[in-house]
């Protein structure tokens, strides 16, 4: 089973902030959102490029190559050209700390 992964206190990021943290060797992508934190796998399905340094417009990512959008929330893809989810991982808050976990291989 993969281990929680501490990224920092919740008070590091702001509302539309987000940080890239490694999970168990896998680039992430953590946002805050006005109703909490999600965590995305920081690749674009598209071409493989990250997706962090795309444009955040309220719950959606823009990739910054070619302008596929996916849902942070979900990782559901919203808009061509890319046609596949990107992984979303979960998300919990433990004694003021945000912390997350890839369970895809557990």
């Amino acid at each position: 089973m993969s281990e929680w992964v501490d990224v920092g206190a919740e008070s590091t990021l702001a509302v539309g902030e987000h940080i890239v943290v490694d999970v168990d060797g896998v680039d992430v992508v953590v946002f805050r959102l006005e109703d909490g934190f999600f965590a995305l796998e920081d690749m674009c399905t598209h071409d493989g490029a990250e997706i962090a340094s795309g444009k955040l417009e309220g719950d959606e990512i823009i990739c910054p190559r070619h302008g596929a959008r996916f849902c942070v929330r979900t990782g559901e893809v919203k808009c061509a050209p890319a046609y596949e989810n990107i992984a979303s991982l979960e998300v919990k808050l433990e004694t003021g700390r945000v912390k997350v976990r890839d369970s895809r291989w557990d």
